[in-house]
């Protein structure tokens, strides 16, 4: 007798794999044709390839000053 607690682990564990089963697959290759020409369309775009401008970076502490 399987108690209520497996049986519904168990459904889950197998609606998981049948969903991972019927996922679309691609061969390596051609992800990687792909991931590339992405790569080669956006390179403008691309902050690791292009110089980020100083004002424009997100990332930076604002130079604002507050007095209390």
């Amino acid at each position: 007798c399987v108690s209520g607690d497996l049986r519904a682990r168990l459904q889950h564990w197998v609606g998981q794999q049948l969903l991972e089963a019927s996922v679309g697959r691609i061969k390596v290759s051609q992800a990687a044709a792909e991931l590339e020409q992405y790569r080669m369309q956006n390179a403008c775009k691309d902050a690791l390839l292009v110089s980020v401008p100083a004002g424009s970076n997100a990332f930076r502490e604002p130079r604002s000053c507050a007095l209390f």
